[in-house]
């Protein structure tokens, strides 16, 4: 007779206590300064999304409204909404010097504060990725979205270079245990997986965002000035672990950068993902 011992089940993290450790990172730093240069990813996914003017569109964890802005060109009328209040000043401030009538609202991509069905679409842009809780984001995004609307995805994918620099910052400070990596919503099966129980279909579409800096350092202490977690993490290194720190971020560049001329070109894979919910 053959013994089977059931695996104990693990603690799920501390949510609460992750989001607000995530919040304070988003919200040091100057992530507008990064988020504006990925601007060309809400536009193509606005395309792909394909809504017809006036619908009704919600943008979860917006930043500082890329595709929040893309859908509104394109007519929707857009609540761009996320967690990070000074974000939503950013993306305020480009819709008013745009004159796009978008409506901003404080909300957290686990609890969204709308009813059931209230929305034509839903998008987010390398935002509700970041959710530490994934599957209850995951289920608010399709709760708020209409059956047969559309919700739209892009998303880093595991071996990317940005899923690397995640693994990269994990190894000098590792995540809480049990915590799943933000780059599990850019991979097919996992989505497939997740959404394809209320969708009709799911369309997953491997794409590229280069990086363009003039050196690989000055993409480093670009991030490291305003990216919120590679900001954060260097504040809580000493000096021999920043040190540390930053020979593997410069390694991580080198292994990714195809430029010859000293500059950086880094193409970093995405996918975009759009979802037709049942």
């Amino acid at each position: 007779m053959t013994t089977t011992l059931k695996t104990p089940d693990l603690p799920l993290p501390d949510f609460a206590a992750i989001k607000n450790r995530q919040q304070a990172a988003w919200a040091s730093g100057d992530y507008a300064r990064i988020g504006v240069t990925l601007q060309i990813v809400g536009e193509a996914l606005a395309e792909a999304m394909d809504l017809p003017a006036g619908a009704s569109a919600l943008d979860v964890a917006a930043g500082n409204g890329n595709v929040s802005l893309a859908l509104a060109r394109r007519g929707a009328a857009v609540v761009s909404t996320d967690y990070v209040p000074a974000l939503l000043e950013r993306g305020q401030r480009r819709a008013e010097a745009e004159g796009l009538p978008l409506a901003f609202q404080v909300a957290d991509a686990e609890a969204l504060p709308f009813a059931d069905g209230s929305f034509d679409a839903v998008a987010s842009t390398f935002g509700v990725m970041f959710a530490p809780d994934q599957d209850r984001a995951a289920a608010e995004m399709l709760r708020v979205c209409r059956p047969g609307g559309r919700l739209g995805l892009a998303n880093w994918t595991p071996d990317s270079f940005i899923g690397e620099v995640f693994r990269t910052l994990g190894r000098h400070l590792p995540p809480p245990a049990g915590l799943k990596p933000p780059s599990r919503w850019g991979d097919r099966a996992w989505i497939e997986e997740t959404f394809g129980p209320a969708a009709t279909s799911i369309a997953f579409t491997l794409k590229f965002f280069v990086f363009r800096y003039a050196s690989p350092q000055d993409f480093l202490d670009e991030f490291r000035r305003f990216y919120g977690p590679i900001h954060k993490a260097f504040l809580a290194l000493d000096a021999q672990g920043q040190q540390a720190f930053e020979h593997d971020l410069l390694s991580l560049l080198a292994r990714f950068n195809d430029a010859r001329d000293g500059t950086l070109r880094l193409p970093s894979e995405y996918a975009e993902i759009v979802i037709t919910k049942a």
